[in-house]
């Protein structure tokens, strides 16, 4: 295997206090990148500093904060003079049915999941132009493409960063600022168990699909950064996942009516 092309790159990873977030920083510590992991957790955003090795460091943030992405990259430019790639990793949870789910629990996975994405975004890439190179990739999910019921706020905020991050491909064409957007499906993660208003029946469902996964969050983060080198927009790590986005491409029609049997029948499949 040659060098990786992340060997030397100064990275953000959002959400780095654990699970995804975690398994980016050691990929791409791996790498040979240097990373600062951000997370509103500093505990845990410290302890996978640690895991990392010399060459990175943690910080305090909350991604529904713009000022807080401000911080991190100053403290990227006063450390390594700047930055090459950042992951706008961070995200949580809130599912229920439509009618049901808080205005709080609304505003708050729109803030982490929606508009945590885009303050990566508004503070990195204008940085990423003015330098004419830089990565951009955004963690999305399968939700992101495929909506099941029940799931409305989630579904709304991970759809929202795929149209964000089209958008932002279409405007960096031309540059040598890549944007990839990783659209995995279940694997396991404590996203769930930390959500809120998930319901009972989804909760169980989500975690079985998860315990049922043939990937882990280690081989999620060495695929999306395998796609992200090779200069791959769309990201979908799972083979399931692939097959249900392009039968939605295929028959889109016939697909979004056949939603409600198919998620009966997982549900029947996990009783």
């Amino acid at each position: 295997m040659g060098a990786s092309r992340l060997d030397g790159a100064r990275a953000l990873v959002t959400g780095a206090g654990g699970g995804l977030g975690r398994a980016f920083a050691l990929e791409l510590s791996r790498r040979g990148a240097k990373v600062l992991c951000a997370d509103v957790n500093l505990e845990g955003a410290e302890e996978t500093a640690r895991q990392c090795g010399a060459g990175a460091f943690a910080i305090e943030c909350d991604v529904a904060s713009r000022d807080a992405l401000h911080t991190a990259a100053d403290a990227m430019d006063a450390r390594w003079g700047g930055a090459d790639l950042v992951v706008n990793n961070a995200g949580v949870a809130v599912a229920g049915p439509v009618g049901t789910v808080s205005e709080t629990d609304w505003r708050w996975i729109v803030g982490v999941n929606l508009l945590g994405v885009a303050h990566g975004c508004e503070v990195f890439v204008p940085r990423f132009k003015a330098q004419n190179r830089g990565w951009v990739l955004n963690v999305a999910s399968l939700a992101g493409l495929i909506a099941m019921p029940e799931m409305a706020p989630y579904n709304a905020t991970k759809y929202a960063v795929v149209g964000l991050s089209e958008t932002l491909r279409g405007e960096l064409a031309g540059t040598d600022v890549r944007v990839s957007v990783l659209c995995p499906s279940f694997f396991k993660t404590n996203i769930v168990s930390s959500g809120r208003g998930v319901p009972s029946r989804s909760r169980k469902m989500a975690e079985k699909l998860m315990e049922k996964s043939p990937i882990d969050a280690d081989d999620v983060a060495r695929i999306a950064l395998d796609g992200l080198e090779r200069g791959r927009f769309y990201i979908l790590p799972h083979g399931e996942g692939r097959l249900l986005w392009g039968l939605k491409r295929v028959v889109p029609g016939g697909f979004v009516n056949g939603v409600p049997r198919l998620f009966k029948r997982v549900q029947g499949w996990m009783r």
